[in-house]
Formats: structure tokens, sequence, C-alpha cells
């Protein structure tokens, strides 16, 4: 057994149970004849430093697993879902803790513009015009609690209208209970399409004559959806390679949000770990 100082975005005890299940069935579909070196607790933990800290993955610090290994997992768990997987997982629970339904009838949709480091690839990046960006678009939509619901990437240039259509087409396939959407004016577009989808969607505006900012009825909330992803460092900026990638890294984030929000606990924590075989529920 081998010690080390906890780092604050590590998972508590009682953080790692709520996905520890959905990590270790998925192991265990996978189970090869070599046993497992690393912990999937330490491999998590890991994959939550570097969403937080911004680092480079081959800067991970040397006491958590091989920087390779831990980002072939990363790599993985995005190619097959697992992420999403678990991000959906506690968003339900997340929704129970507060009293609410697990599926929404109703969400929010809203874009932001990031700009993109040198070393994201040059065919998925475009110029935003109106916010004289260079990069990618993250459209998202929230439920009314602001959790994310759904995330599409693309590149800067590409107008909301488009990504707003298809992300229409996604909640009325994968949330089937949502009848009702809000939106800004750049949504204006894809207002009938959402009809044929038998969902409403609602375009806000702000009051005659106002100028500057003005809070819009629900769109606040996922606004500040959007203020949250630059709490982690690693979505300051773009610096995922793919649009993929990046779907992946605002996952993760949402993740420890809510993991922290469902728990109610400090994410420091003293725990042992060891090599050889997974990190159990709770030492």
């Amino acid at each position: 057994m081998t010690t080390r100082r906890p780092y604050r975005t590590d998972l508590t005890d009682e953080q790692w149970v709520l996905i520890e299940p959905v990590l270790t069935k998925w192991r265990a579909d996978r189970r090869s004849i070599r046993p497992p070196v690393h912990g999937l607790r330490e491999i998590v933990n890991a994959i939550f430093y570097v969403n937080r800290t911004g680092v480079p993955w081959d800067l991970l610090p040397h006491d958590f697993p091989p920087a390779k290994t831990v980002y072939d997992y990363y790599a993985k768990w995005s190619k097959d879902g697992t992420d999403q997987a678990i991000h959906d997982l506690l968003r339900t629970k997340t929704r129970q803790h507060h009293g609410r339904a697990d599926e929404p009838t109703a969400a929010m949709l809203d874009s932001q513009s990031a700009k993109s480091a040198f070393s994201t690839d040059a065919d998925t990046v475009g110029i935003d015009g109106n916010k004289k960006v260079r990069g990618r678009k993250r459209s998202i939509v929230t439920d009314t609690l602001g959790l994310l619901l759904l995330v599409l990437v693309t590149a800067a240039n590409v107008h909301d209208v488009h990504p707003g259509r298809h992300l229409v087409d996604m909640v009325a396939d994968r949330h089937p209970t949502i009848s009702k959407m809000w939106g800004d004016t750049a949504y204006r577009g894809a207002v009938d399409h959402a009809a044929t989808k038998n969902i409403d969607l609602e375009i806000t505006t702000k009051g005659l004559g106002v100028k500057g900012f003005q809070p819009l009825w629900h769109c606040w909330k996922i606004e500040r959806t959007l203020g949250w992803f630059g709490r982690s460092r690693r979505l300051a900026r773009d610096y995922e390679t793919t649009p993929r990638s990046q779907e992946s890294q605002i996952y993760w984030t949402m993740a420890g949000i809510m993991l922290r929000r469902v728990t109610n606990t400090s994410p420091v924590t003293t725990y042992r770990t060891t090599p050889e075989t997974p990190l159990p529920a709770s030492i």
C-alpha cells in the first residue's frame, strides 16, 4: 500500500460510491487476461486534476498513474460514451437531490465561443465575427436547474441556428418528456423546426428600449452554466485537439460540479491507494 497527499480535485469516498458501479461494470465487461495495474479511482482523480488545473497530459504529477495510461482511459471513455453515462447518472441524482423528477419537461438553449490554442485541429476551428473569437462554439442544452442535458461543439463560424436545430432533434430523441424550450434571438430560425418535434421553442428578448445587459427569463440559468465552464482551466480556452474531446471535458466539468452538489462535501480527503487493484468504495 502507498499513500500520497490528496489534491483538492480528488474524489471523496462518498463521491466515489456514486460513480464506482459504472466504471466497475465497464472494466468487468472488458476484462483481459492481464489483471489491471491501476485503480479506476486514481484514473478518475487524474482526469479531474487535468480538467480543473488545465495542465497538459504529459505534465501530470508523478504520484498519479502514468500520463499515457490516464489519457488512454480518458480517450476510451470519450469514444464509447462512458463519460456521458457518468454525467447523465449524476444529473439524475442531482435532480432527485433537488426534489425534481428524473427527466425534465423544459430546457434552455445557448452557446459560447471559446478561443482555440495552437494544439487544436485547424479544420475544426472558425472565426465568430460577432464576438471576434477564433476557435470553437459550444452549443448546450440545460434543464431549468442549469444542469447540462446535451452539448455540441462546432467551429465558431457556424451560425447558432444550425447546431440549434440539431440539438432540438437530439432533445426530441433523448429527452422526449421535454415540450418547452427557451433560447435567445439567435435561434429564431429553429422555432418552426422545433414545432415539428412537438417542442415549443420560445425566443426571449430584451424589453423595448432596454440597452446593455439584462437578465432574461430562465436564460440567465444557462448563462450561469456557461460561466461554470471557466472555472475549469481546461475549458478556459479550447485546448482540445478534437471537438469530441472538448465535449468530454465539459462532461467531466459538470460531473465534478454535480458530485459536490449531491454530496455537499469537500473534495479534499485522505485515503490509501494501491497500484495493483481498483480502490474500494471506502477505506
